[in-house]
């Protein structure tokens, strides 16, 4: 049989899958296993690096073997991850160090509040598009070199590598033998030069990071190298990486600049694309880098907005409060009641992230009385997802001076109707929901079969997105906007909590 299919490892924050896509984009088989999410302190969020890496595995393993397919069938592989996730190894036999530092965990925010003082914040800004935040890589990684004996010295001789979920799934598919990563993911650390896509020195030496501890920084849409760790899939190309969010943005087709989308996930994350030059955000989003097609090929930005919990609120309702027995439920347990009988929860579990970057803002439910129900509770938890999208939005537009024509959105969440149709009332514009929702495993199974000519071009992808359903604005302008000035006066409450 020809090499017919493309499989994507979509490695997120609480389960790892594996995808099998054929030509048209079609799904031909998942698997999915979901593994601990550990939290030994307050703001703390862990992962064991041997997780990611088996998880994966296996998953890739049990989709092959669902489409009845074996590695001879598959023309690459690509890569997408959680970001900002941190990991140290040590090279000689791959040893994790510590435990995988998740994107969500907060631990540094002292360390961030201690570079802002400094007056660094502008120069971080400029240089990377990033704010000063515990959310991304950089500092992170300075903990562990602090944190774990002798990191630092080891790290400086060249004995450790880091890297986030893409660079540490990387190295273990090829058995250690490629410790490299892509732009999408590197823009993501605080440490990239944005113009430049290369490593800085100047933000590497005020964060103490030696240079030899870093991984490679490659295109998003290169051949990267061959698996080698894994029997039945030893020889296949591996030749797609993006971080989780660019990759849906290319899978999505979001090519031109102005067109965006919205992905419903443990986070919310919206995405802009804006060409070939950065746009500069004046409402505390990020500038990041979307992808860069072939070695050769210029880097292509976004600007970005961050929601920290998102679909996160309604796994709380289901583990934290037991209110639900699964996160499907959460939607008929939220119509049983007309509207929010104003309750209103921000989720800010972890700090409140774009447009407010406050690291101290706490969880919060306002406007409860007696006759309040686990009905009100599901709606608010639903409606907050779609108040900190719209929130982000709004924020968009102002930096780049346009309004939105559509949202394109895709994660496990736009199987909720009532959430889609409540998020198109609040922003006035159409979100729609394509025929494939799987778009971070399709975009890097796109951006894989670039690199080996399995797909042509760009236009060829284009011409495989189909939509499956359309959500226009139903409810009266006036309405939502009430709705959404209360929520303001809700989040109001949540911020400075922790200080």
């Amino acid at each position: 049989m020809s090499r017919l299919h493309i499989l994507a490892l979509d490695q997120g924050t609480t389960s790892s899958r594996a995808l099998v896509f054929d030509r048209h984009g079609r799904t031909r088989a998942t698997a999915r296993q979901e593994f601990a999410q550990h939290f030994p302190q307050p703001g703390w969020v862990e992962h064991d690096p041997c997780d990611l890496w088996e998880t994966t595995r296996r998953t890739a393993l049990a989709a092959i073997a669902e489409a009845n397919l074996t590695g001879r069938d598959l023309a690459a592989i690509g890569l997408t991850n959680q970001r900002e996730t941190t990991l140290l190894w040590e090279r000689a036999t791959g040893r994790p160090l510590a435990p995988a530092i998740v994107w969500q965990d907060r631990r540094t925010a002292a360390l961030c509040a201690q570079l802002q003082r400094r007056g660094l914040e502008p120069l971080f800004r400029a240089r990377t598009g990033l704010v000063l935040d515990p959310y991304f890589s950089g500092t992170k990684l300075r903990w562990l070199l602090d944190h774990v004996p002798g990191a630092h010295r080891r790290a400086e001789r060249g004995e450790l590598a880091f890297g986030t979920v893409d660079t540490w799934l990387l190295w273990q598919l090829t058995g250690g033998r490629v410790h490299a990563t892509d732009v999408s993911n590197a823009s993501r650390t605080l440490l990239l030069n944005l113009l430049t896509g290369a490593w800085d020195d100047e933000l590497l030496k005020l964060l103490r990071i030696p240079r030899e501890v870093l991984p490679a920084v490659r295109a998003s849409s290169e051949v990267y190298g061959e698996v080698s760790s894994v029997p039945a899939l030893r020889g296949v190309l591996i030749a797609g990486i993006a971080g989780d969010q660019q990759a849906a943005l290319f899978g999505q087709a979001c090519w031109t600049p102005g067109m965006a989308k919205n992905t419903y996930g443990t986070g919310c994350f919206l995405l802009m694309h804006t060409g070939k030059k950065p746009v500069v955000s004046r409402h505390q989003l990020l500038t990041t880098i979307a992808w860069r097609l072939g070695a050769a090929g210029l880097l292509e930005y976004a600007l970005e907005g961050s929601v920290f919990i998102g679909g996160a609120v309604v796994q709380w309702l289901r583990d934290g409060l037991g209110l639900i027995a699964n996160s499907a439920d959460i939607e008929a347990l939220a119509a049983r009641v007309p509207d929010n009988g104003g309750v209103y929860l921000v989720p800010a579990f972890t700090g409140l992230g774009a447009p407010h970057w406050d690291a101290a803002a706490r969880g919060a439910i306002v406007g409860l009385t007696r006759g309040t129900t686990a009905g009100h509770l599901a709606r608010a938890a639903l409606e907050s997802i779609a108040y900190q999208s719209a929130d982000v939005l709004r924020a968009m537009e102002a930096d780049c001076g346009r309004r939105l024509r559509e949202l394109r959105v895709d994660g496990g969440a736009t199987v909720n109707n009532a959430l889609l149709q409540f998020q198109s009332d609040l922003l006035r514009v159409p979100v729609v929901r394509p025929c494939t929702t799987e778009t971070t495993a399709l975009g890097a199974a796109y951006l894989a079969g670039l690199a080996v000519g399995f797909w042509k071009n760009r236009d060829e992808i284009a011409a495989l997105w189909r939509a499956d359903h359309t959500f226009r604005p139903a409810h009266r302008a006036m309405a939502t906007k009430k709705l959404h000035a209360t929520w303001h006066r809700a989040v109001a409450r949540s911020k400075g909590w922790a200080l």
